[in-house]
């Protein structure tokens, strides 16, 4: 046989011997992580289903019934549910966020992404505060929208009680326009404060627009939640309308007596303009009392004018219903009730709101800051479920990291535990994904809120029998129970009722603008 025939023979033979040879066992990558044994809730609203996920540089690779791969390391999960990580809409974690890079009171609750930029108040610029990211990284992820009010200070100064001239919303929105380049996720408003409480609605139109055309989105607190809020509501819907931007209600509420029992009928405005076309949407905070200051509930901004005062004791915040949690003329009235203070002063509690709000406005004048806060006691809790419950309404906290309102702690635990568990309003997949992937929906942003192949690893490991919140306003800043693990972008942050000290969160642009740090 010719040399050349016996050499093709052989090769043929090795092939041969190689093809019945088993495959060698795929191996894991050094860092890859196999978190086994939960019950998966993707944040899609899908019925949940056991099994285990794999996690690598940040990213889910694999979901399913999945086996450890050699050298992979494995993190039981005790049966437990496997959710995305909770992403909060509404959050003011940015005011001391980087004295408090560890963000407890938010991992606590298995949130790992924050949206920051609310009430119409943003850092400024944005960029400055997207750099300071990378130099003094925190646990948490932070997505943030272009205040309004904020740019309005920047332009207007101290002679804001007016209507914006063209020029001045021009410089507005170049101002806008650098937020968004910087990644914003679009216009953020509070018209209920100074100084946006002066624009008018063509004002906000405007900017809008602006944040339209590079993609952004629209946020509002809107310019009222009691006397007015059925015009407040129109007022958003028709910027939504103009703009053709989606927009969204922050901390929607029914926050005066009037107004209780009427979540249906303003769900059915809300219904019948998104079938019209606008994208109107809201997050929610599951608490019947707020957290502001004290002018916020006089919109005519007249101190003076005891028949107001009346009026918002008798309809919206009652005295004792009122505690005071920052007074800086008097700090000891701090968790007094404005009943206890009124009588303590021998005064009645008009009277005494009066006094206390003028000593406030006198020192923030000379201070240059807030110097007063009080909770109010305003909503009704079938309001609050109705709206907790409407399908395009997701979960917020409204809550800074060390809160004196228990909602900065408690938010999401407190959903999980008394309106799924204890009260059943809600299936346990349908409250993960308010929480998840219908706030990612919400905010524009696409590779979180979803347990998939290839999204972010952000995720929350926790125990749906025993999870619920421990914050009240007597001890506002107590940890909630049964999050038992978080991770963000594959780190853990979260174990063993503590902070880890990992910092591997980031900035989220937004969706179609650079991309992420």
């Amino acid at each position: 046989m010719p040399v050349f025939r016996i050499l093709m023979a052989a090769a043929v033979l090795l092939l041969a011997l190689a093809a019945c040879e088993p495959a060698p066992l795929p191996s894991a990558d050094v860092n890859s992580r196999l978190i086994s044994n939960v019950v998966i809730v993707d944040g899609s609203g899908a019925p949940r289903q056991a099994g285990a996920v794999r996690i690598d540089a940040g990213k889910i690779i694999e979901v399913g019934a999945l086996e450890a791969l050699p050298g992979e390391t494995v993190i039981e999960g005790g049966g437990r549910v496997l959710a995305p990580g909770f992403i909060d809409t509404h959050s003011h974690a940015d005011e001391h966020l980087f004295e408090q890079p560890g963000a407890l009171a938010v991992i606590s609750q298995g949130i790992t992404t924050v949206v920051i930029g609310q009430d119409g108040g943003s850092p400024f610029p944005l960029l400055d505060f997207r750099f300071r990211l990378i130099e003094q990284p925190t646990a948490i992820n932070v997505a943030a929208y272009s205040g309004h009010n904020t740019l309005r200070s920047r332009v207007m100064g101290d002679d804001f009680r007016r209507a914006a001239t063209e020029t001045e919303l021009f410089e507005m929105s170049l101002l806008l326009q650098q937020d968004l380049d910087a990644g914003a996720i679009g216009l953020a408003a509070g018209l209920e404060y100074d100084p946006g409480i002066y624009s008018q609605t063509q004002e906000v139109t405007t900017l809008a627009r602006v944040a339209a055309a590079s993609g952004g989105r629209y946020i509002s607190h809107v310019r009222s939640e009691d006397r007015w809020f059925e015009a407040a509501i129109d007022e958003i819907i028709a910027i939504g309308r103009a703009a053709k931007i989606p927009v969204q209600i922050s901390h929607i509420k029914l926050a005066m007596t009037s107004l209780w029992g009427r979540a249906p009928e303003i769900l059915e405005k809300l219904d019948a303009a998104r079938a019209e076309g606008v994208d109107v949407t809201a997050d929610v905070y599951p608490y019947e009392y707020w957290q502001s200051g004290m002018m916020v509930l006089l919109p005519e901004r007249d101190i003076t004018n005891r028949a107001e005062v009346e009026f918002m004791l008798r309809e919206i915040a009652p005295p004792d219903g009122m505690w005071f949690t920052l007074y800086e003329p008097q700090p000891e009235y701090v968790g007094m009730t404005l009943s206890e203070v009124a009588a303590l002063r021998g005064s009645d509690p008009a009277t005494a709101f009066m006094e206390l709000i003028a000593a406030s406005e006198a020192m923030s004048e000379e201070t240059g800051r807030q110097t007063d806060m009080i909770i109010g006691t305003s909503m009704r809790a079938d309001d609050v479920a109705t709206l907790i419950a409407w399908p395009h309404s997701n979960i917020c906290t409204d809550g800074m990291l060390d809160d004196l309102h228990p909602r900065g702690a408690g938010s999401f635990p407190r959903v999980l535990g008394r309106y799924v568990r204890e009260q059943e309003l809600l299936p346990l997949e349908e409250a993960v994904r308010k929480m998840s992937g219908l706030a990612a929906q919400h905010m524009g942003i696409m590779d979180r809120g979803v347990i998939r192949p290839g999204a972010a690893a952000d995720l929350v490991l926790f125990d749906p029998d025993t999870v619920i919140d421990n914050a009240t306003p007597q001890d506002p800043q107590a940890l909630s129970s049964g999050i038992i693990r978080v991770w963000v972008n594959g780190v853990e942050v979260y174990a063993n009722g503590q902070e880890t000290g990992a910092r591997p969160g980031r900035f989220v642009a937004r969706a179609g603008e650079s991309r992420n740090d």
